[in-house]
């Protein structure tokens, strides 16, 4: 087990709330135990650019409660070349760095797996993602503010809603998960989620309202981007040409779920892996992401933490349970 005296740390892909909680833990865990941290600026870009700054207790102090990251992020292109690689190896090595840790999701730990099998350089990750589409965990870091965000928009919606008696489509964050709009569609009661999971089309949502109580005044529909019908304006056409009488509005909620103070769970989710990264580091993993399920910290090879998404995130109880609540 080597010695490691300075860890590397950056943010990559597209921010989630909690991210900046996620560095605070990095830099204090790191100097809890003697190790000097730095941060690249940027993501990948600054590995490659040599855009770095030293990081101790002042530059990481008043940012748990910030949404975004303080040390930008970025998607690289440069990095998914060879040539692009072993400049950032050779930069991490010209400064002393022994170890990296990434903050992301599947396209970061794609790349830091790559990195760290190319050069047998030690890299562990931490699931920084809205989406929570990673498998090893069970929440990613970003997730549950993502979905309160959700939640908070959609019950100002259903006032205005219930106002003027419409039916609301609500399209949320998910481009390959439905994730987001499976938890926030039944926290806010919704008539019908529509996610790329379930295989529900525009024909499922009219049965249902064809079937639905006459009396309610306004009606919810979640929509994730990534639904195959085409998003939530494709479906308000279909639902607006069949019931020309509904009053049907649609309602884009995008980057909004990305931004903002981060909830106390996903302070906390952040801190305890940003700890657990360190200590990881020390004891010589590679290669894994830090993970937490069942309230217990988890190791995952990044290859099986990709685009493997656990069933149980997206079971059949949980569409039963939609049904049975919007019944």
């Amino acid at each position: 087990m080597s010695k490691i005296k300075n860890i590397g740390v950056l943010t990559s892909g597209g921010d989630s709330p909690g991210m900046n909680a996620a560095i605070r833990a990095v830099v204090r865990a790191s100097i809890y135990y003697d190790i000097e941290v730095t941060g690249f600026i940027r993501g990948y870009e600054g590995l490659i650019n040599n855009d770095f700054i030293p990081m101790d207790r002042k530059s990481v102090a008043n940012i748990i409660q910030r949404g975004g990251t303080i040390l930008k992020t970025a998607r690289s292109e440069a990095f998914r070349t060879v040539e692009g690689r072993k400049t950032a190896y050779e930069n991490l090595k010209a400064k002393g760095i022994d170890a990296l840790i990434v903050i992301g999701g599947d396209g970061t730990f794609t790349g830091a797996n790559i990195f760290s099998k190319e050069f047998d350089f030690p890299v562990v990750g931490l699931p920084g993602t809205i989406d929570n589409d990673l498998a090893g965990t069970d929440f990613t870091i970003g997730y549950d503010s993502a979905i309160n965000t959700v939640i908070d928009a959609v019950d100002r919606i259903r006032d205005t809603a219930e106002s003027h008696d419409r039916l609301f489509i609500v399209e949320v964050m998910g481009r390959d998960s439905g994730l987001i709009a499976l938890r926030s569609g039944i926290g806010v009661g919704a008539e019908a989620i529509m996610i790329p999971e379930a295989n529900m089309n525009a024909d499922d949502i009219l049965h249902k309202l064809e079937h639905s109580r006459r009396d309610k005044a306004s009606k919810i529909i979640i929509v994730a981007e990534g639904d195959d019908t085409g998003g939530a304006f494709r479906v308000g056409e279909i639902l607006q040409a069949k019931y020309p009488h509904y009053d049907t509005k649609v309602s884009i909620l995008g980057h909004i779920q990305r931004g903002g103070k981060p909830t106390c769970m996903d302070r906390v989710l952040a801190s305890q892996l940003g700890v657990a990264a360190v200590e990881a580091l020390i004891k010589g993993e590679n290669g894994v992401m830090i993970g937490q399920v069942n309230r217990e910290i988890v190791f995952t090879p990044f290859e099986h933490a990709i685009k493997h998404i656990d069933a149980e995130k997206v079971s059949t109880k949980w569409l039963k349970m939609i049904d049975i609540l919007s019944f």
